[in-house]
């Protein structure tokens, strides 16, 4: 009896099993809530921006709970902004800024992002503001591009219910203010130490999309996902900082100047390719024009060093210009932006070290190298191969030289003497030999 009963149910266990298999809502049940965590870290730029944008599309194409973008950044370009904020506006997935860990800031272009997100947070001790579009001056680059700064920010801020008059004065004042200041003002919506109480706070939040669909956030036991940039764009990304910028943009410059004292192709070309990688950076950065024009006068001061040896002022004003160049090539107020003084004071000292060491060692090697070659030849005596008149060719030490006569007209086989060396060409005199050895020569010759 047991027997036949379990032939009749085991086919239709399989049944049961194959329908479970085959439903789709089984598995979707079980499976955890995905967040996608696109981090923005440093300078806004081109392949952030395409990252971002590539990062909630993927998001919405595998149907993810929401995109959390968590930044520390100083800004960036106005256009990459743009691209992500409407990416973020646009978006059929709910998404959440963060700006995150303790200590970070969204600053400037930061600013726009965090305010275009359906939910807005930040971790404690950190900052947002300072959103005023600066150019290669650190000053405003134009009122125009201030009032469309402002009216874009204000139209972020309206958009999603919070303060816009504090973003128009983030943007027209650069005010700045901490998250505590933030979440009074209605900047944010709430502070979370973190990732995972970030999340638990924001369970069960109802978020408006793009297309008016509304949705609840149902976060609880979320699984998140990171996802980085890929490993070439995230070289020329790390490029972008304001330490590298300020290294590349000095000894790229150095480099290129070297090239005229020491010419041979290798210092103009990686100095050149140094100089045009630190404009990029520096175009996405808030530049001070007085930063620029001290680290090219101390440039200038150590060529004045090259020139007149043993004054040593040149040299003096030449370290200090860089140093200070490097204090003041960024605009303080926007936060987090600066080259470090642990990197400024080693540049200095290498700055003083290669012009004034290096470059001026090279300088003596090769006039030495030129010197000596002079010495061997002066005095050397040689072979007339084509006769002088007053150019020709002679040969010295085993080599074939254009040579000018000094004086009378040296026929093919006639000895001479090197007196003097110009460039490549040799200037000689005949050796004194017997008349009538060079009436012989000279009947002989056609």
């Amino acid at each position: 009896m047991n027997v036949r009963l379990r032939r009749v149910l085991a086919p239709a266990g399989l049944v049961v099993a194959a329908l479970g298999l085959l439903s789709p809502g089984a598995s979707a049940q079980g499976a955890s809530p995905v967040v996608v965590q696109l981090p923005i870290d440093g300078v806004v730029d081109p392949f952030v921006a395409d990252h971002i944008e590539d990062g909630i599309a993927s998001a919405e194409d595998e149907s993810a709970e929401a995109v959390l973008i968590t930044l520390d950044t100083p800004g960036g370009l106005d256009s990459s902004m743009r691209q992500i904020t409407q990416a973020i506006l646009n978006a059929r997935v709910p998404v959440i800024g963060f700006v995150s860990p303790q200590g970070a800031r969204a600053a400037s272009a930061g600013t726009f992002i965090l305010l275009s997100t359906n939910i807005a947070a930040m971790a404690p001790a950190t900052n947002i503001g300072a959103a005023q579009p600066v150019g290669l001056s650190g000053a405003v680059a134009s009122e125009k591009a201030l009032n469309d700064a402002a009216k874009y920010i204000v139209s972020i801020a309206e958009r999603r219910g919070r303060n816009a008059e504090w973003a128009e004065s983030a943007v027209r004042e650069s005010e700045s203010v901490s998250a505590e200041e933030a979440l009074e003002l209605g900047v944010i919506d709430l502070i979370a130490s973190d990732v995972p109480s970030l999340l638990l706070e924001v369970d069960g939040t109802t978020v408006e999309l793009a297309d008016g669909e509304t949705v609840t956030l149902d976060l609880a036991g979320a699984t998140v996902r990171q996802e980085d940039l890929g490993v070439f764009a995230g070289f020329l990304h790390a490029l972008l900082d304001p330490n590298l910028a300020f290294i590349f943009f000095w000894l790229g410059l150095a480099l290129i100047v070297a090239e005229f004292f020491i010419p041979g192709g290798v210092a103009g070309t990686l100095g050149a390719l140094m100089f045009v990688s630190s404009l990029v950076a520096l175009g996405m950065l808030p530049v001070q024009l007085i930063g620029v024009v001290l680290l090219v006068a101390s440039v200038v001061f150590f060529v004045l060093e090259l020139l007149h040896p043993g004054v040593g002022l040149p040299a003096i004003a030449g370290v200090i210009s860089l140093v200070l160049g490097g204090l003041f090539l960024f605009d303080t107020s926007v936060p987090g932006v600066a080259v470090s003084p642990l990197l400024i004071v080693p540049v200095a000292a290498f700055a003083a070290f290669f012009f004034l060491v290096v470059i001026r060692q090279a300088m003596r090697l090769r006039h030495r190298g030129v010197t000596t070659r002079d010495e061997q030849l002066v005095g050397a005596e040689g072979t007339v191969v084509r006769t002088l008149d007053p150019t020709g060719v002679v040969q010295v030490a085993a080599e074939e030289w254009t040579a000018r006569s000094l004086h009378g007209r040296p026929r093919r086989g006639d000895r001479v003497r090197v007196v003097k060396m110009e460039g490549l060409t040799l200037e000689v005199e005949p050796v004194e030999a017997p008349a009538t050895a060079s009436a012989e020569t000279e009947r002989r010759e056609p």
